[in-house]
C-alpha cells in the first residue's frame, strides 16, 4: 500500500465484523504510533490494550454519562446498558494516553506528538486490512472511565481507539482540497 492511498483511502470504521483482532497485528500497529515524531524524544505516548472486562466497564463509564440524559430510570438503565454491550463486543479496543508534563510548552509538544502516534496506528490498521475509530470526549476524564482503562495518576487519555475489521467500508466524505486552505507568503 503506497503512503498517499493510505492517507485518502482511510475511514473512521464504526461498524466492525466479528473477527477477532490477533495480538500480533495489535502489536504491529503500536510499534508504528511509537515511530511518531516527538520534540525532545519524550516519546510521551502510553498505550492500553483493553480486554472484554475492561471494554464493558468503560462502556458502562460512558452510559452512565449518556443515560444521565434520559428522565425515566428504566431507559436510563437500559442505556447505560446497551452502551456497555456495544463496547465488550468490539474486537479490539485502545486508550492512548500522555504523560503530562509539568512544563506548559512540552506537555502542549507531547500531546500534539501523541496524536501523531494516533494518526500513525489509525493508517498501520488501514494497511493491515482492519479499521479503525478515533473517539475523544469529556469521558475520558471521568474517574470510572480512567480506572477501566488503567490510567495513572499524571496520565491524560486523549483517545480511544476502536480496531476491527470493517464491516463495510463507508464513502469518503467531502473535504476541501489544500488550496483552499493555504496561503503562499513571499
Amino acid at each position: 500500500m503506497q503512503i498517499f492511498d493510505a492517507i485518502t483511502d482511510r475511514r473512521s470504521i464504526r461498524k466492525f465484523t466479528d473477527r477477532e483482532i490477533a495480538r500480533e497485528d495489535i502489536e504491529r500497529i503500536l510499534d508504528a504510533a511509537t515511530h511518531a515524531p516527538n520534540h525532545r524524544m519524550t516519546q510521551p505516548w502510553r498505550f492500553y490494550v483493553l480486554g472484554p472486562a475492561a471494554r464493558r466497564a468503560y462502556g458502562a463509564a460512558l452510559g452512565a454519562r449518556k443515560a444521565k440524559r434520559v428522565e425515566d430510570p428504566d431507559a436510563a438503565q437500559a442505556v447505560l446498558q446497551k452502551v456497555a454491550e456495544s463496547h465488550a463486543s468490539l474486537p479490539a479496543m485502545l486508550a492512548v494516553a500522555v504523560v503530562v508534563d509539568d512544563d506548559p510548552g512540552i506537555r502542549e509538544e507531547d500531546f500534539a506528538a501523541a496524536y501523531m502516534a494516533i494518526q500513525n496506528l489509525s493508517l498501520a490498521a488501514h494497511a493491515l486490512g482492519l479499521g479503525a475509530h478515533i473517539k475523544t470526549g469529556a469521558v475520558m476524564d471521568d474517574p470510572h472511565a480512567r480506572a477501566a482503562v488503567g490510567a495513572v495518576d499524571g496520565e491524560r487519555i486523549v483517545a480511544m481507539v476502536e480496531v476491527g475489521e470493517p464491516a463495510a467500508m463507508p464513502e469518503p466524505k467531502p473535504r476541501k482540497g489544500a488550496a483552499e486552505l493555504t496561503t503562499w507568503l513571499p
